[in-house]
């Protein structure tokens, strides 16, 4: 099970897996984790849970290898051997003697999933884990948390960047001003959630609107510039392709720039009006320009 945690800045999201890991209290009701109550006074870090809030921290003038084995005798939970088994695992088995500070933000991440590793958990807590890597440190740790999560360990994964978790998550729960406003699978997300946006580039466009426009399921407005902004579910958008085709206007390009699970969160937690085309970006940030679809 990989669980997305998903929430606005402010939202509650550290503050709910901060209640979690026994950091602080809950101003109401029950927490539980593996069906037993979190009740005042308990251990910090129950057995079996790991993770970290915010920013996972080291000596940065240690190794990898030594902060590991620093931890570990902390918790007393494990062994030389298993410190090399989590390196390993977490791809710095030939890093693992370099100092931190010469690590790279997505070497730091990953050092932070080893360390919650040493716990062998069954539920692993991260708290936005991709905030501030490029986007080969996103893959990597989006990559790492899929093979443990299909490895068997339960993770909950915070996040505001909802196009980084939403390839990777089966579940979803959305906060908004510190209550859960809406929980379920990925695909109940796609049975309840708005239809998604997309940018549609043809060979003629000014067709294409006036077809998109009379089709069924499917809303269309023009761009600044070139293209079209589509809003439409999957099965009208592929019945929109088919009859663009059999009028003889070419695809040249067709790219998601808003999909269910952001039109979901911007409903439920009033980032904005997601019913209309209007609220359609005209680009995600980031987009390149070229043939795709």
């Amino acid at each position: 099970m990989l669980r997305g945690l998903l929430g606005p800045t402010g939202g509650g999201k550290t503050r709910r897996l901060r209640i979690l890991f026994g950091l602080g209290g809950a101003g109401a009701g029950r927490v539980e984790l593996f069906g037993r109550s979190r009740a005042a006074g308990a251990p910090p870090i129950p057995v079996g849970v790991a993770g970290f809030v915010e920013d996972p921290s080291f000596y940065p003038y240690l190794s990898g290898r030594i902060n590991l084995e620093l931890l570990a005798e902390l918790d007393g939970r494990a062994s030389g051997a298993r410190i090399d088994e989590v390196l390993a695992r977490v791809g710095l088995s030939a890093r693992s003697e370099d100092r931190v500070n010469g690590y790279s933000s997505g070497m730091r991440q990953r050092l932070g999933i080893a360390a919650c590793l040493l716990r062998a958990p069954r539920l692993l807590l991260l708290d936005e884990p991709t905030a501030g890597l490029d986007p080969s440190g996103v893959r990597e740790v989006r990559e790492l948390v899929s093979e443990l999560s299909s490895a068997g360990t339960a993770i909950i994964l915070s996040s505001h960047q909802i196009d980084e978790i939403e390839e990777v998550c089966d579940s979803f729960t959305v906060l908004s001003r510190g209550r859960g406003v809406w929980d379920g699978t990925a695909g109940e997300l796609r049975a309840q959630g708005p239809a998604s946006g997309h940018a549609l580039h043809t060979s003629d466009d000014a067709r294409a609107l006036q077809i998109a426009s009379g089709h069924a399921g499917v809303q269309a407005r023009a761009t600044a510039g070139e293209g079209l902004v589509v809003r439409a579910e999957r099965s009208a958008l592929d019945s929109l392709a088919l009859e663009l085709g059999r009028a003889g206007v070419a695809i040249r390009r067709l790219q998601q720039l808003v999909g269910p699970l952001e039109s979901m969160f911007m409903e439920l937690t009033g980032e904005g009006a997601t019913g209309s085309i209007d609220a359609v970006p005209e680009h995600r940030h980031g987009d390149q320009t070229g043939p795709g679809a």
